[in-house]
């Protein structure tokens, strides 16, 4: 019985743990996310057009990426992920 009772509190811990980590980082809304993105975009040369910022809903977040004229993906560079709950 006391096994199971440190593994319950070991599971409750990593999920107070999870839910602190994921509450306390992160933007608070989406605008904020934006901004800073956009923040980030403008201190780049962005004379050829090849960075952006571009908004994944699936994932919340505001992502900072470099296109290239190849038809190769685009290189991540800053995701900014904000609060959806």
């Amino acid at each position: 019985m006391k096994v199971v009772n440190l593994v319950f509190q070991v599971i409750l811990l990593l999920l107070i743990l999870l839910f602190l980590i994921y509450f306390l980082t992160g933007y608070d809304s989406a605008f904020e996310a934006d901004q800073n993105c956009h923040s980030y975009l403008s201190s780049y040369d962005n004379i050829s057009g090849n960075y952006g910022c571009d908004h994944d809903t699936e994932t919340h977040q505001w992502i900072l990426y470099e296109s290239n004229d190849k038809k190769e993906p685009a290189k991540i560079i800053k995701k900014f992920r904000y609060k959806f709950l």
